[in-house]
């Protein structure tokens, strides 16, 4: 298990973080047959610049090589032998510490070097509208009909019916509490704002976090009318600002790392925070006394995507790599080894053979309504869902972030 920070470093990078509507390079490698494209996809009045890139109808005979943007952990020895062994493509990663730096990575439609990058929520949009990436043909992808219905055809790489890549793995942003200070499970968020845990609290450092606050004003504060927190106009914004300023006097550690804060809640410096199934899980399994639950204003989430080039040079072996990543086996084995749920439903017989108890402890089995409590990350533009420009865009949110935690 890799200990890692889903986009802990995305300040750094933030100034690469503009999107635009405009000219994205088009190209790349052609695979064995194409289709025509169709009309192009915009939404809240951007458009994607590759929306009428043709998509292959069949997959060639692979390149021999593929190169990949990833999260450190998902390109593993145990999946990517076999897959070089049965396709001839050997893998070529080159992991990034953020979001951010992935997008970077993926400029000019991956500059002709790389294939394919397994972007966050948060990214998605970025590359998109960035025409960074370009759609596929998601009928290519068996196992995608096994997926959770909800990552079949997400907004955050699924506009105007076009697929800009396939749904991989995913996970939700819990609540973690001490059950030492906490016999029950607290029922809402609002633990993590109140005085009486000054200093015991912890949540991650990642602008993106702005949206949690969102999301529990959201439901406390209806008269602010968020009814979706990465779309905020400005004074939703000021008002999720100034949440996050009252609480960060409260707060022992903004964390970059899992480990982190799994080290301050086995210390019992911390007993309440902002986390993933990860470090649940590993804290019980040390003999810790945590539980994590998601509260009654619901939770976000992240959810990765493989997603294709512009201008990828390898696009068979990336739609051969798209295929077998996305099997059961190949899914339960990502899932175990880095402890986040799978897209595809028949991988959780398979996690508990790896792992015993892996597939409950994930929630790969929990019902649709649990998955529907989830806000999945993606990038806020000042294109808003109402079709006007009238909210606050990303990287406002990483100045905001900063001003909040500095």
């Amino acid at each position: 298990m890799k200990v890692w920070a889903r986009g802990g470093a995305l300040l750094a990078a933030a100034s690469a973080a503009v999107l635009v509507a405009a000219c994205g390079s088009s190209g790349g490698g052609s695979t064995a047959s194409s289709s025509g494209g169709g009309s192009g996809a915009s939404t809240s009045g951007l458009t994607a610049p590759q929306a009428n890139t043709p998509v292959p109808t069949s997959v060639g005979k692979g390149e021999g090589q593929l190169n990949i943007v990833a999260w450190e952990g998902y390109a593993q020895p145990q999946w990517v032998k076999p897959f070089e062994q049965a396709t001839g493509c050997q893998v070529s990663a080159k992991y990034a510490g953020s979001s951010s730096e992935m997008v970077s990575l993926m400029a000019n439609g991956g500059g002709g070097q790389y294939d394919l990058v397994s972007a966050s929520g948060d990214a998605d949009l970025r590359l998109i509208y960035g025409g960074d990436v370009k759609p596929i043909n998601i009928n290519l992808i068996p196992q995608w009909k096994n997926f959770h219905p909800f990552l079949q055809n997400p907004a955050f790489n699924t506009i105007g019916g076009k697929h800009y890549g396939t749904s991989y793995e995913f996970g939700p942003n819990v609540l973690l509490y001490s059950k030492k200070t906490f016999p029950a499970a607290p029922t809402s968020w609002s633990v993590l704002y109140n005085k009486q845990y000054a200093g015991e609290v912890t949540v991650p450092n990642n602008p993106i976090q702005i949206a949690d606050a969102a999301l529990y004003l959201s439901k406390t504060q209806p008269s602010l009318g968020i009814s979706d927190p990465y779309e905020l106009t400005q004074p939703q914004f000021n008002a999720t600002v100034n949440l996050l300023k009252q609480q960060k006097p409260l707060i022992k550690k903004y964390w970059d790392l899992a480990s982190q804060e799994i080290s301050l809640f086995q210390s019992g410096t911390t007993v309440v925070g902002a986390a993933w199934p990860y470090q649940t899980n590993t804290l019980v399994a040390a003999g810790a006394k945590v539980g994590d639950t998601i509260p009654s204003q619901g939770a976000t989430g992240w959810a990765d995507t493989w997603m294709l080039a512009t201008k990828a040079p390898h696009p068979n072996c990336a739609y051969k790599w798209m295929q077998w990543v996305t099997t059961p086996k190949v899914q339960a084995q990502q899932a175990v080894f880095f402890g986040e749920t799978p897209a595809n439903k028949l991988a959780c017989p398979i996690m508990d053979q790896i792992s015993k108890g892996s597939c409950a402890a994930y929630h790969a089995n929990a019902p649709e309504a649990y998955f529907q409590t989830l806000k999945f990350w993606k990038t806020p533009l000042a294109q808003c869902g109402n079709g006007k420009n009238d909210c606050v865009p990303f990287q406002q949110w990483v100045t905001a972030w900063t001003q909040i935690t500095g």
